[in-house]
Formats: structure tokens, sequence, C-alpha cells
């Protein structure tokens, strides 16, 4: 009874604190991109601080506006259809040719041609800059560039940033680590992910979850951008409802801006104890749930949480070869079967693009007191019009490249906004990997203004009493 009614006496308090956050959001987005846009100052630059021009090879096109509207295919609330089905690939980059295209690839993405010289390639198709955002989302971008405060201190922390990336023109790397992890994804989502850890002899369990998030950072305010409650950055519920011995298992995450003011808090459900319980921190290089050890909590979204573990460098930008338009890899027409191999996904159904992207390396703090990681260096790859991180390298103690992510994009245009449709973690030491996001036979992704607070707080978890 005394365990019992302390877990009663937390969800009370969280659900309290949760709410107060969250109450009150009958929320108005703009539905679509605007080519009237605000810029930031330089004719040069987009609305997000990109390069506005082509390259001067004019292998990556100059950005116009992005996609703003759905293609004349598509059908509300359906899943999303090829804006360019009439793309062919331009070349492949095998092991055999590597060398010509080094310059444009991560180390990485040279290890996995070099380690499956016989399989493994990319299919490289022409550059289509199809980012776009809400227009208040464009002109938040522009108040915080006017306004929004970096705190390198203690784990790094923002202030007075509102919707979206608080810094458009990056002057240093835990700024541009920062644009990745307050970049607008939208106010309410909901989506069935598939997870699959992939054996070296190709088997695996599809893991079922149905992801919500509500983002209360994101949302746009009547005839200003001031934010309430500035430390709420997001509220993540998941529950796993495939294969039946897992599930009903439950999670929340209540994730905050200033780590430092706020940690991580998190929840579970277990359905077998009928029990919400509080969980210990989870994030940095613990083990993410149904990973296999393959991947760690803040490498979901490709990166997460605080920054305060690396010392962040920005070394500028470079053209690579990141994963684009990933309608293909997005379609309904593929099975599990169709994309999961035994050593690596089927390269057939990827589609890489020429961008330009910030570089940004982490180095992890060694000073006494720290914290530390099981990573010594990551390398952060991150498009310069969507500020989401696009390839990731990570290196062990050892300064050995260890593991290497990539985060597979489309447009959602009916909202619009930028996000993965897929994310891929390959471990070079196990020589296995594994898959998030495999959305090709699920229900299409559903964005909405509107949720109820209270399906994020502890006691939601437990479906059997809602």
């Amino acid at each position: 009874m005394i365990f019992n009614s302390g877990i009663k006496k937390l969800e009370d308090k969280s659900r309290v604190s949760l709410l107060h956050f969250l109450l009150g959001f009958c929320l108005v987005a703009s539905a679509a991109a605007n080519a009237e846009i605000p810029e930031l100052g330089d004719p040069e630059l987009t609305p997000v601080g990109a390069e506005r021009q082509a390259n001067a090879a004019g292998t990556i096109p100059a950005w116009k506006d992005g996609i703003t509207t759905p293609p004349a295919d598509y059908t509300v609330g359906e899943r999303l259809v090829n804006p360019y089905p009439d793309d062919k690939i331009l070349f492949k980059i095998t092991s055999a040719n590597v060398d010509q295209h080094a310059a444009h690839l991560s180390e990485g993405q040279k290890k996995l041609l070099s380690e499956h010289p016989d399989s493994w390639y990319m299919n490289v198709y022409v550059s289509r800059r199809t980012a776009s955002y809400p227009q208040y989302v464009y002109k938040a971008l522009q108040k915080n560039q006017q306004e929004a405060l970096l705190i390198e201190d203690g784990r790094g922390a923002v202030q007075k940033s509102v919707v979206t990336s608080p810094f458009p023109v990056p002057s240093n790397g835990l700024e541009a680590i920062w644009n990745h992890n307050l970049r607008w994804r939208g106010i309410h989502v909901s989506r069935i992910d598939g997870t699959a850890a992939v054996t070296r002899r190709g088997n695996y369990t599809l893991i079922l979850q149905e992801d919500e998030w509500a983002i209360p950072y994101a949302r746009e305010h009547a005839g200003d951008f001031q934010v309430d409650h500035p430390n709420l950055l997001m509220a993540v519920r998941k529950r796993v409802i495939a294969p039946g011995f897992v599930s009903g298992n439950g999670l929340l995450t209540l994730d905050s801006i200033n780590h430092n003011q706020t940690p991580r808090e998190n929840w579970l459900y277990s359905p077998d104890l009928r029990r919400v319980l509080r969980a210990p921190f989870s994030g940095f290089d613990n083990p993410a749930p149904n990973s296999d050890g393959l991947r760690y909590t803040d490498e979901a979204d490709m990166f997460n949480g605080s920054p305060g573990v690396f010392d962040w460098k920005l070394l500028g930008k470079r053209e690579m070869y990141i994963p684009y338009n990933a309608y293909k890899l997005h379609s309904g027409e593929l099975k599990d079967e169709d994309i999961l191999g035994s050593r690596h996904v089927n390269p057939e159904h990827l589609r890489y693009e020429l961008h330009r992207v910030w570089v940004v390396e982490g180095l992890v703090k060694t000073a006494k007191g720290e914290r530390g990681h099981k990573y010594s260096k990551r390398v952060f790859y991150i498009d310069e019009d969507s500020w989401q991180i696009a390839l990731a390298d990570n290196y062990d103690s050892a300064g050995n490249l260890w593991r290497f992510s990539e985060g597979h994009m489309i447009n959602y245009y009916q909202v619009p906004v930028p996000w993965y449709s897929m994310m891929l973690y390959y471990d070079f030491k196990q020589r296995r990997y594994l898959v998030n996001g495999l959305d090709n036979q699920r229900r299409a992704t559903k964005f909405d203004n509107d949720f109820n607070p209270r399906l994020f707080g502890p006691n939601a978890l437990d479906y059997s009493v809602r």
C-alpha cells in the first residue's frame, strides 16, 4: 500500500505539472508556406539561413520555396505520393568508384561501401531542395536571430527562443546543434513506428509502436511569440502494439529545452504489473528500448537531449551526398521484406542527392566530474535547408569509427515540414544494423494542432483505464 500510494502521489503531481504546461492548446497553424517569405537581412540567404543560390557547378539548384503545395494526385489523409516519380538515377557510387566521390562522402558512408563491396551502393538522383515550413515558422526564425541567447556553461542552454531553430546563422557548433534539437516538426504528431534490429543472418522481429508527440514549443501565439512555459520542449508517448509478447508496454517522456533547469522525465507502463512507474533518467548513452543495443537514447531523431556532454565545433560547410526525398522508401508499395536485407537495407530503394550541409564535430568532455559518453567523437552533417541531421559518424574511445547513421528525409508537404521517414543505424563492430521508422505499410502520419493534454500524463499510459 505504501508503494502504491507513492506512485499515486507522483502521478498526480506530474499530471498537474504537465497540464499546467499543455492546457489551453487551441491552436491554429499556417497550413502552407508562402512564396513571399521574410528574409534574414541578407538576400543571399533563405528564411532558415541556407544559401539561396545554386552552387557553382549547378549540381545543387537554387532554393525556390521548396514544396509549398501537395502534388495533384495526393489525397488528404492518405499516404504521401512521390512528387518526382519520373526522376532517374544519375549514377551509382560503389566500392569501385568511391575514390571519385570521396570528397562528398562521410567516413561512415565510405566504410559501409568498403565493408560490403559486393552488395552496397548509393543511387544518386538530381538534387531537389524541397524543404519548406509554414509562414509563421519563418517569422519566428527572424525573431530568434534577433533575440535568442546561448548560455554555453553547464549543459548548454538557450533562452528567448521560440517555435523553431534559434540560430539561423550559427557562429559555433553548439548553436548548430540547438538548431537541430529545436527545429520545427509540427505541434501534434501521431504515427506508427516500425523497428527492426537485424541479425547477421538477416533475422529480425518487427516491433510496432504507436508514437504521439505534443510539442508546445512549436506553437504559434496570436499576435506575438511569447511562450508561457518555455522550458517544456515536447511530450512523447509511446505504446507497443506488436508483437504480442511485448504489446502494451508504454513510455512517456517529457523533454526540456534547458536541461540545467529541468532534466528529462520518464515514466514506464508494464501491462504485467499494471502499474505506471517513474523511470530512472534515460538519455545520453543509455541503450535505447527495442534497439538490441544498436543505438543509444540520444540517437533517436538522429540526436536529442542535452548537448552538454560534448564540446561542439563548427567545421564549416561541405557538399555531400545525403539521403533526401525518400518517397520510394516511404511508399506503401514496398513491403518490409523488400527493404530489410541481411547486412543492410536494400540500397535500390534509397535516394541520395547532393546538398550543402553544416559539419559539426563533438568531442566528449573528459574533465573530472564530467558525465562522459561511450562515443569519444561524433561528426554530424546537418542539412542547411531543414536544420536536421542527415548523417552521423560516431567513434569509440580508441578513436575508431564504430557506428554510422542516416536520416532519410521527406517533406510532409501537407503540413509542410521536412522530417525523417526512416532512420538507419549501422554498427561496424557487431556487423549489424537497426531500422527505426518503418512506415511503408503503416497508416499515414497525422499532423494536427488539437490534442487532449490528459493523454500526456503518466496515468494515460495505462490504456486499460482510459
